[in-house]
């Protein structure tokens, strides 16, 4: 067996979230689909982690293994030259292939071989995902933004956004009954940038929680409308309530922008 990473993209407004579901379209099935067809072999993806139903994801990693039976694949690294030696071979121009069974939606970048033993989820070190708002209608932008009806104080809310970065600690912003052993998340980086017309909200962990950054953006959000003032932010993630944040924010407007790994 030889294990590959897939680095890939997809725009989440058609599918019901990475992972693969019963009876409902996901990014995961419909990749795994594509790839059994071209490598002729059943194929199992595991993603770098679980985006939900509508998010986007503009960096993603996710790893398969491959069966070699007769050697009679070779392997086009550069896309324009056949390499007859390698450990693990693949198909000739596997990127363009790969891209030409699936969906628009979904663009795959490149696809290398790694370590039997290297893992999408497990050995990423950091992820970063970005938030975008807008109070303006944006015709263009539709499905990749969640449109809001005041201008936010984005002092306000980077003077939250440092807040953030005090605590590791993030119950308040976890989805209730969830198997996760700890909620504890060490964020690195939490900021908002205005960008043309509108405001994108970053944010940089180790890990994060479900739907963490959608309930800490809706939150910060209102720091920024006059709503919460930075004392109510303390008091909110000091109680581990998941109750006492704000509203969690729509899928939409929710991007995975990059995975880190330690040789990246």
């Amino acid at each position: 067996m030889g294990r590959y990473f897939i680095h890939l993209a997809y725009n989440g407004a058609n599918y019901c979230g990475w992972q693969t579901q019963p009876g409902l379209p996901t990014v995961q099935q419909t990749l795994e689909e594509a790839l059994s067809t071209l490598l002729r072999q059943k194929v199992a993806v595991v993603g770098c982690g679980r985006t939900d139903t509508g998010v986007h994801a503009s960096d993603f990693y996710a790893h398969f293994d491959l069966k070699v039976d007769s050697g009679e694949w070779v392997v086009d690294s550069t896309r324009e030259q056949i390499l007859p030696t390698t450990r693990y071979p693949l198909p000739t121009n596997i990127v363009f292939k790969l891209n030409s069974f699936l969906p628009p939606d979904i663009a795959i970048f490149d696809i290398f071989p790694v370590a039997d033993n290297a893992h999408a989820r497990f050995d990423a070190t950091a992820r970063t995902y970005q938030y975008h708002v807008s109070d303006r209608r944006l015709p263009f932008r539709q499905g990749q933004y969640c449109r809001i009806y005041f201008k936010p104080d984005i002092d306000k809310m980077n003077e939250a956004a440092r807040v953030l970065m005090e605590y590791d600690d993030f119950t308040s912003f976890a989805k209730l009954h969830t198997q996760v052993k700890t909620n504890i998340c060490h964020l690195s980086e939490a900021h908002w940038d205005e960008v043309g017309e509108e405001w994108i909200f970053t944010i940089r962990s180790n890990r994060f929680l479900r739907n963490m950054v959608r309930s800490v953006t809706g939150t910060l959000l209102d720091v920024g409308r006059g709503k919460l003032s930075i004392e109510g932010l303390r008091e909110i993630i000091e109680k581990k309530d998941r109750c006492a944040a704000g509203v969690s924010m729509p899928a939409c407007g929710l991007f995975l922008t990059k995975v880190e790994y330690l040789d990246s």
